[in-house]
């Protein structure tokens, strides 16, 4: 009788043990899928979702019309390598460590990847992430060498040492590699995160060869302060190094392989790197366009409104393949029967100029490079069409992947999940939103600062070679064309500002000492770098 009852007893525990398996079966397979998609440089203002007219994206804009657009969604610090530290990590770059493009970035610290692997994703990693060393937390990655080239790039694949040179276009080639390793190369049995990073539109902004033309029939009008004279502002916008008339350099920006005072411009060099095809397409398509805007012997305004064309056309150019890329990888999901289990992303590593207050690139914390697209997909959570207007930030990446996969974030991440907010379930957020800017003196010259946005303010310190103070009401002043740090009428908003700053530095970890210590460190980098040129 005992032995009927102690094997009864295994036999329901056997039971319990197959039962509780088979539902943690099921549990893996309802994990959603996650699609990070993460271009470079891409302003919002260039995606058609968010309204701004300039060019059409509409395969990026189905990710929105499906789900989700974030109307201002931020970065921490608006440049490449920190950004992309940031959102593995979910920690501000004073905290992982990649505070600019010079200190390394230790792939020893956890990030999300990491824990989604160790939680039974598989994990791919597939184009641009800048950052040294071998990539940590993905089963599978194929990443440019640096900043990457447009044309037959270099990548390495697995860590392994040897970059291999791939003829083709760069954004055709990320996007190529995506569905390979969707299609053929994950196992199909496991729920995937992968980060499908593209290089465009980055500077110096090719085109593929299909889009050469792109535009050619069109005139772009600049932005209405194109032509900034910066009165009313401090010195760092009046010293910055990143005008498109006065900054952008003939070959490199402008592709003139001789300027308009007959000198080579040494985009010969560029061109070297391209095979025989596409050399030829190129000097079919630019050659006539550079010996008519030569003949025209423009000056002043006029040639300034031309060099803003070119920007602005190479530009949206590169974002075509772009937008092409990502309707191919949203049809394979739908063919594929994972669109609707499938988390999909759209964002950029910041925002981007196109031409306002005159400038291109990013750095500083004014809206066009503070601000960053973001328009996120999901089916089983995410209404169509749903607006979010708070201050999300690329800080709360790393923990809303983490917590749509069912995995406790560490306590070290510093962002939090935006899962309820943009599901409707949870309306509260937080209030503002903290910035910091490292990379000084360098290219571009943008001024070291932190600071301080909230939904209607702005709060700026620029530092290091001055000790200005900035602020702005997005409200009245939504393109930041006046100071208003010593308006008395802002006296009790300047104060609460203050009071708003100091809180959230010392809640992440932040502080003068920090500042005075990344400084050092990059300083004593760039001595290092002098007497290396000075010996050779």
């Amino acid at each position: 009788m005992i032995k009927k009852i102690q094997l009864l007893c295994k036999l329901i525990i056997l039971c319990i043990f197959f039962s509780s398996c088979g539902n943690l079966s099921k549990t893996d397979s309802d994990k959603p899928n996650i699609l990070f998609i993460m271009s470079d440089d891409h302003a919002y203002q260039a995606i058609s979702a968010y309204g701004c007219g300039l060019n059409e994206t509409p395969n990026i804009d189905r990710i929105a019309d499906e789900g989700a657009l974030f109307t201002r969604a931020c970065v921490t610090n608006s440049i490449c390598a920190p950004s992309r530290a940031v959102l593995l990590t979910g920690k501000h770059s004073f905290i992982n460590g990649k505070v600019d493009n010079v200190q390394p970035f230790d792939w020893n610290q956890p990030n999300f990847p990491k824990l989604m692997q160790a939680n039974g994703y598989q994990t791919a990693m597939i184009g641009k992430i800048h950052l040294d060393g071998e990539p940590q937390g993905f089963d599978f990655s194929m990443v440019l060498r640096g900043q990457g080239h447009y044309y037959n790039p270099e990548f390495m694949v697995n860590g392994s040492g040897k970059w291999e040179q791939i003829e083709g276009y760069c954004t055709d080639i990320i996007t190529d590699s995506m569905l390979d390793w969707l299609k053929n190369k994950r196992d199909p049995n496991k729920p995937f995160c992968a980060l499908y990073h593209q290089k465009a539109p980055h500077r110096n902004w090719k085109p593929a060869q299909e889009y050469l033309n792109l535009y050619d029939n069109k005139t772009f009008d600049p932005p209405a302060n194109y032509f900034d004279d910066y009165e009313g502002r401090g010195s760092a916008a009046k010293e910055q190094e990143m005008q498109i008339d006065g900054h952008a350099r003939w070959g490199h920006d402008f592709k003139l392989l001789i300027d308009p005072d007959g000198n080579p411009t040494g985009f010969e060099n560029e061109l070297k790197r391209f095979n025989e095809q596409q050399r030829k397409d190129w000097l079919a398509a630019y050659t006539p366009k550079n010996d008519a805007m030569k003949a025209q012997q423009l000056e002043g305004k006029e040639l300034g409104k031309w060099k803003f064309n070119r920007y602005i056309k190479d530009y949206l150019r590169t974002i075509k393949s772009v937008d092409d890329g990502v309707g191919e990888v949203l049809d394979y999901l739908k063919e594929a029967g994972l669109e609707e289990n499938t988390i999909v992303v759209y964002t950029s590593d910041q925002g981007f100029y196109l031409g306002e207050h005159g400038w291109f690139d990013k750095r500083f914390m004014y809206e066009e490079s503070f601000r960053t697209p973001l328009l996120v997909r999901f089916p089983k959570e995410i209404q169509p069409g749903t607006k979010i207007n708070k201050l999300v930030q690329n800080l709360d990446f790393a923990p809303t992947f983490l917590d749509y996969a069912g995995i406790t974030a560490p306590e070290e991440m510093q962002g939090e999940s935006f899962r309820d907010l943009v599901s409707g379930k949870n309306s509260e957020w937080r209030d503002a939103v903290y910035y910091t800017y490292y990379e000084y003196p360098s290219v571009h010259m943008v001024k070291r600062h932190y600071g301080v946005a909230t939904e209607r303010y702005k709060l700026m310190h620029f530092y290091y070679d001055i000790d200005e103070w900035e602020m702005y009401d997005l409200e009245t002043d939504p393109s930041e064309m006046k100071n208003i740090y010593n308006d008395p009428a802002y006296a009790q908003v300047q104060k609460d500002l203050h009071t708003k700053l100091q809180e959230l530095r010392s809640y992440y970890g932040d502080s003068d000492e920090n500042d005075q210590r990344f400084l050092k460190a990059y300083l004593d980098h760039q001595e290092k770098l002098r007497k290396k040129r000075a010996a050779q």
